[in-house]
């Protein structure tokens, strides 16, 4: 029988070539160092999904989820 072609995709942080593999705990980056500078551009809304704001934000609401 054939092995399966193990599949490679790039990290979203630095582009490296990663195997998409169950032991690479940290896919689809390469480390966690990329995974968590990744967590921290969404955290600092440097990363964004287009779209209007389920809840839009008053700036001059001192508890906007309130």
């Amino acid at each position: 029988m054939t092995e399966p072609k193990t599949k490679i995709v790039n990290c979203p942080t630095c582009n490296t070539e990663v195997a998409w593999l169950e032991k690479n705990t940290h896919r689809p980056f390469c480390s966690e160092r990329c995974k968590l500078i990744d967590f921290g551009d969404w955290a600092n809304e440097r990363n964004t999904i287009v779209g209007d704001p389920l809840y839009p934000v008053d700036d001059d609401d001192p508890d906007p989820l309130q």
